[in-house]
């Protein structure tokens, strides 16, 4: 446990009021002991470091500053590595030629504390890439996650398969929203209108060079089935169709498939020699397998029931490739399904059950649950910021995530690796956007991964950030102002009271599985919902929402009213219209009002819209009945107001 020692605080503060102690240091220490006096330099700390055997975790350290200079014992490179980051951060890189005496004793809680890099959407440049390591480094995450390849772009240079880099890279809008907006086709290498680009084999050896010494491993994402338009436009014959733009999906039952595969993978380990490859797996429709003659043929030959047998197939063939050459596969959580492939280690994206599953099951696994670790989440009020794909994910609601839950058997914690922050960028167009959705949320996770559950404090993280924040802005980085923080919807902070409060809900149209919130609660227990539709606030439905409100007895109503959100980057839209009506006895109702919708459908901003009427109304009971629009999406209420 983080304890400090005060039996000289009196002398302390006397002697060392403007000395920097450990306070601030991020991720926070396991143990921490304040004793006396202070060490002064005059440019650089003296560091004398003692590898030692026993005693000391992999990648922990002591550190013990005395007034003559500062002593570090680790059992290897990466402990002595992240001692001397947490005396720069004491030492603020040299600013501070003063600091205060005393003895910390540090491990991280997690092997991975991770950082997803999507550079397919938006190409980053290399030195984005080496600047974001230095910041990793700084905060002790050691795992950098490189997605390669997707549907927007493909960006390594690939020896055999040159049109990956010739034609794939390239397209003709510069963002990947006017992309997804257009015809989705690529463009040639060199060409007016090609937008994008890809690192040589030799700039990837660099960026690996430099993150190893630094004891960061690069780990290479290779998408398949799925997300691999790009390689099936410049490759066609790899798809079920064989034509150009008709496939999304490899086609399994095609062996030049696995051809084409194991030499890529092959290709992409010679240049990252990482323990794991990142295989994805995530989103693969698998319509075209249904109907293609050569993936029924494979089905029928090996006796698979269903396409989800057909891709796993796939992952447990190519995991048996990897394992050949000495390596892991990592796929995300939807590799489970069909069966997961047996030495494979899941990153759990879709919430945290795929990845209990798979540990339950003996396999490991890295968490990374949308609603905790997505940093392309905005970080603060909507309205405020920079274009996103929607969802709200502030530094708080990241720093509270805790990895391990009560639904993981005890015996089984020890499959969880540990956390990744994800930043997916298809509305992320500059490297400063990105780095800017990166910190400080990334620190928090990066805390997470290294420090033990007991020692971290919301409050307490908060003020170190902000100093944090002034380091990486001295170094060069945008970074999000946190100290100017707007934060939550006022509405959602204060909750509301009105006469349908805690009355019972009555549902016309069952609750979907979707986004229940609080289940049969949710309309009447005075919660407002916040800037996002995942806040476990919003009740979330695919249908029409028709309910009805039991006031439990007659009395007169002037205001019914109830507030939806829009955002039509995820599917979420205002209904077409609401009709409110009101009854005495529950059998015979009028019709109070219907209330249209006047929000466009292209209205890309979020946006919030009350649908109510002002009346003058006996009533016992208010149906309130919302009409899905005719966008088919999603619409989303948090609760219906009665005064």
């Amino acid at each position: 446990m983080r304890h400090i020692i005060a039996s000289f605080i009196l002398l302390i503060c006397a002697a060392t009021s403007y000395a920097q102690g450990p306070e601030n240091v991020i991720p926070v220490p396991s143990d921490i002991i304040i004793t006396e006096g202070t060490y002064s330099f005059e440019t650089e700390p003296k560091v004398s470091v003692t590898f030692v055997k026993k005693g000391i975790a992999p990648e922990g350290y002591e550190l013990t500053v005395t007034p003559k200079g500062v002593k570090v014992k680790a059992a290897t490179e990466a402990g002595a590595f992240y001692a001397r980051q947490t005396l720069d951060q004491m030492t603020r890189d040299g600013s501070v030629r003063q600091i205060k005496c005393c003895k910390i004793t540090d491990a991280p809680r997690f092997p991975y504390r991770g950082l997803h890099v999507d550079v397919s959407r938006h190409f980053r440049s290399l030195d984005f890439l080496t600047k974001q390591v230095d910041a990793m480094a700084m905060f002790k995450m050691n795992r950098m996650h490189l997605h390669l390849t997707d549907a927007a772009g493909w960006r390594m240079q690939i020896d055999a398969y040159p049109r990956l880099t010739s034609f794939a890279a390239w397209r003709p809008q510069a963002t990947w929203k006017e992309w997804w907006a257009g015809n989705r086709h690529y463009a040639e290498e060199g060409t007016d209108e090609a937008n994008g680009g890809y690192y040589t084999k030799d700039q990837m050896r660099e960026l690996v060079e430099y993150a190893k010494a630094r004891h960061i491993e690069i780990i290479p994402e290779i998408e398949m089935p799925s997300h691999s338009e790009e390689v099936l436009a410049a490759y066609p014959e790899l798809g079920c169709s064989g034509e150009a733009y008709k496939d999304a999906d490899f086609c399994v039952g095609n062996e030049a498939v696995f051809e084409f595969l194991e030499t890529v993978l092959a290709e992409v380990m010679e240049v990252f020699p990482s323990e794991y490859i990142h295989i994805g797996g995530d989103e693969a429709g698998k319509q075209h397998w249904k109907t293609c003659e050569k993936c029924q043929q494979l089905m029928q030959k090996e006796g698979m029931k269903d396409v989800d047998e057909l891709q796993s197939y796939m992952i447990r063939r190519i995991e048996r490739f990897v394992n050949s050459k000495g390596r892991r596969i990592i796929g995300w959580d939807e590799i489970l399904q069909g069966g997961l492939a047996p030495d494979a280690t899941v990153m759990s994206w879709r919430g945290t059950e795929g990845g209990i599953e798979a540990m339950t099951h003996g396999h490991d696994v890295i968490m990374t649950p949308g609603r905790y670790c997505y940093l392309d989440h905005t970080q603060d009020a909507p309205f405020l910021e920079p274009e996103s794909i929607g969802g709200y994910l502030p530094l708080d609601s990241v720093y509270v995530y805790e990895p391990i839950e009560a639904s993981m058997p005890a015996d089984k914690h020890h499959h969880l690796l540990g956390v990744q922050a994800n930043l997916w960028s298809e509305y992320v167009v500059t490297d400063e956007h990105a780095e800017y959705m990166y910190w400080p949320r990334a620190i928090a996770l990066a805390e997470t991964g290294w420090s033990q559950p007991e020692d971290k404090d919301l409050k307490d993280f908060r003020e170190r950030v902000l100093k944090a924040l002034e380091v990486l802005k001295e170094k060069g980085y945008t970074t999000f102002d946190l100290a100017n923080e707007y934060g939550e919807r006022k509405l959602a902070q204060t909750g509301l009271d009105h006469k349908a409060k805690g009355k019972k809900v009555t549902y016309i149209r069952p609750i979907q599985d979707w986004y229940q919130a609080a289940g049969e609660a949710t309309f009447t227990d005075g919660v407002i919902g916040g800037w996002t539709y995942s806040d476990n606030r919003w009740q979330g439905f695919l249908s029409d929402i028709d309910v009805v409100i039991d006031l439990e007895e007659v009395q007169t109503v002037s205001y019914i009213g109830g507030t939806f959100m829009q955002l039509i980057g995820p599917g979420v839209f205002m209904p077409r219209k609401v009709d409110i009506l009101v009854s005495e006895d529950g059998e015979n109702y009028k019709l109070v009002q219907t209330v249209w919708n006047d929000v466009a459908t292209s209205q890309e901003e979020l946006s919030f819209k009350e649908f109510h009427t002002i009346c003058n109304e006996k009533a016992r009971y208010v149906r309130y009945h919302a009409y899905r629009s005719t966008m088919r999406g999603f619409l989303f209420l948090d609760e219906i107001v009665i005064n």
